[in-house]
């Protein structure tokens, strides 16, 4: 539902700003697509002639998500997700700004399929698009992309997706650079030669179940090789995905050292762990793998100490033929647009995070690590913003979320908590009735 932008008066809300360490009462008014204030007592006083004004009635007000890791099948795999169906479950999940991946068909890795992204889903999609661009060419590994054109053409950091470029030389030419474009290199860290044949996480889970397993040391070693190539480079690097205790030992040594890195945790590694997989459930095979409830538990401390600077939801969508499949012959992969955010506030219910951490894992923290313009409630922002009720309970059914694919780890879950507006530009882009 895309209304006309008329000016906007949130009011009576709870506004959380992390760019501001502002969380308290107050308004939030939009005009003209841009926020023009956000502070206690607005009112209706003295706002424009026709201004919607929205009693929020205490609900939170927060800058609209940044989802960091989301696959789009556009080009190549519409029949996985198009910009306009993924646009759809990023609104109703509160996302106003969604991270495309490169592994499409074409692979991202020259401006002009840089540039088709960028015009479909202007033309498609409800909420902003910005894609990163493959780190080599067709994923292959070997031979660098062309950084400086890419990121003019509109890439917002560079990555090989799910692909680890496991040439050292390769990457250390990455890092250098993309130091000198100011370029952000995302990497996916795991060894493919550590995970060989297995399918979920090495341990007592995995034999019970008769499927071979991922050692942890998969990830932590490609960290630690890649931290060593920061070190010698001084790019700026962002690991795409970590989930274990070795992995948060390596990035906390390099922070220490003073090097230019960050990371991410997808929503699943903070909420789920392998007992999950249960009977062999193959909407839970992920990769990486889900891994034990105290690394779980690791993985949420270090996301409310700010060593895991980002919450992204890894958004993969699969079809039927794909995943229903004996697990270690399916597709990994999960969809999570609209689960993300209820999902975490699990996390905040149970006491592990403040809402306000979160919050600036989810927008602050990515705006800021990809150079965009969201993340902040300040004014002279683009209005792009969410509402939460934190309490209204719901069960999730798969037919009601609006990806094109329905592999959801989290169907059935209970949750306590949703988004219930959307506005990206100033328009409310949904509304949760």
């Amino acid at each position: 539902m895309l209304t006309e932008r008329r000016p906007i008066l949130l009011s009576n809300a709870r506004l959380i700003d992390p760019s501001r360490d502002f969380d308290g009462s107050g308004d939030v008014l939009i005009v003209d697509g841009v926020i023009r204030d956000a502070r206690r007592g607005i009112g209706a006083a003295g706002v424009p002639e026709g201004t919607d004004i929205i009693n929020c009635a205490g609900k939170v007000v927060a800058p609209g998500l940044i989802d960091m890791r989301a696959f789009v099948g556009e080009p190549g795999a519409g029949h996985r997700e198009t910009f306009a169906s993924a646009s759809q479950a990023a609104a109703a999940g509160g996302i106003t700004t969604i991270i495309c991946q490169p592994d499409t068909k074409p692979v991202i890795d020259n401006s002009a399929t840089v540039d088709f992204v960028l015009r479909r889903a202007r033309d498609t999609a409800i909420v902003n698009i910005h894609p990163m661009a493959a780190l080599t060419k067709g994923l292959g590994g070997e031979e660098m992309t062309e950084f400086g054109l890419l990121k003019a053409a509109g890439a917002v950091a560079f990555t090989d997706g799910d692909k680890s470029v496991t040439n050292a030389q390769v990457m250390r030419r990455a890092l250098t650079y993309a130091r000198d474009f100011d370029a952000l290199i995302v990497h996916h860290t795991e060894d493919p030669h550590l995970i060989g044949e297995g399918v979920m996480n090495e341990g007592e889970f995995a034999s019970r179940l008769g499927l071979m397993g991922i050692p942890n040391a998969s990830e932590a070693i490609m960290l630690e090789r890649d931290m060593r190539l920061v070190a010698l480079t001084g790019g700026r690097y962002h690991a795409a995905s970590l989930t274990c205790g070795d992995s948060l030992e390596v990035l906390k040594r390099a922070r220490e050292a003073g090097h230019a890195v960050s990371a991410s945790a997808s929503i699943n590694h903070l909420t789920l762990n392998e007992n999950d997989v249960g009977p062999y459930r193959t909407f839970l095979k992920l990769s990486p793998p889900l891994r034990t409830e105290d690394e779980r538990s690791q993985l949420v401390a270090a996301l409310a100490s700010g060593l895991i600077d980002v919450v992204m939801s890894d958004h993969n969508p699969q079809d039927v033929e794909v995943k229903r499949l004996p697990f270690a012959e399916a597709a990994p992969g999960a969809i999570g647009l609209e689960t993300m955010l209820p999902a975490a506030l699990r996390l905040v219910h149970n006491g592990e995070i403040e809402l306000s951490k979160l919050i600036r894992a989810m927008s602050t923290r990515p705006a800021e690590l990809l150079g965009l313009p969201g993340g902040t409630l300040r004014p002279g922002s683009p209005a792009d913003l969410v509402v939460i009720d934190l309490d209204t309970p719901w069960v999730v059914d798969p037919a009601d979320l609006k990806s094109q694919c329905k592999n959801t780890p989290f169907d059935e879950a209970k949750f306590s908590g949703r988004a219930v507006r959307t506005i990206v530009g100033g328009r409310t882009v949904f509304e949760q009735v």
